[in-house]
């Protein structure tokens, strides 16, 4: 009897995606905010990459996937994609891990929630002793009031812990910036002056 399955087979989810010399990780659609300018309420993905996730990928897949390529050509690998690493921190400390083991330069973009999410951890110094080289981490506004109605975080203290975040991540010399997206009631200057005396770059995204 011939086959008369016509289904069309699923595209396979996208991991890994390249841009800039870089190499960008894509492992949860979770995030524990809401932010009214998020990319996701307006489009599946960036760069002609389709970010959204049919499933949160395991590490053996992910690691698989790396091992596919030649990482050595890539400035940085980053932990980014369609949403917040850290919702999966150990995947991110032990990927961190096995990729600082191969010598590659590991970021995490993040909302520097890491340690609301994993309550009785030092998530920072834990991240340092992974490998993690460099972190930039979302400030997006100058104020708690702003950035609640800006991001609409899921805990409460979000913005104290992103700072808190930033300045730990400093100390232990992890190599730091915080952003912000370009937006009309923004006040940017602010927000440069908040990352400069917390010691961080800055950069509007």
């Amino acid at each position: 009897m011939p086959d008369t399955d016509n289904s069309i087979p699923m595209l396979k989810d996208t991991i890994c995606y390249e841009a800039y010399g870089n190499l960008y990780l894509n492992i949860t659609n979770q995030c524990s905010a809401n932010c009214v300018f998020c990319i996701r309420d307006i489009c599946d993905g960036v760069y002609g990459y389709n970010l959204r996730l049919s499933r949160e990928p395991s590490e053996e897949e992910i690691i698989k996937e790396l091992e596919s390529l030649d990482l050595t050509k890539y400035h940085e690998i980053v932990f980014t994609g369609f949403g917040e690493p850290t919702c999966r921190f150990d995947t991110v400390l032990h990927i961190t891990n096995w990729l600082h083991k191969k010598g590659s330069l590991v970021r995490l973009d993040t909302n520097g929630h890491a340690a609301l999410m994993n309550p009785g951890r030092d998530v920072v110094t834990e991240l340092k002793e992974a490998g993690l080289d460099a972190v930039s981490v979302s400030l997006n506004a100058e104020s708690e009031e702003k950035y609640n109605q800006l991001c609409k975080p899921v805990f409460e203290g979000s913005y104290r812990a992103l700072l808190d975040f930033t300045k730990k991540a400093i100390d232990v010399g992890i190599k730091t910036r915080m952003t912000v997206v370009s937006q009309p009631d923004i006040d940017t200057n602010e927000c440069e002056r908040i990352a400069t005396e917390l010691g961080a770059s800055f950069r509007i995204r």
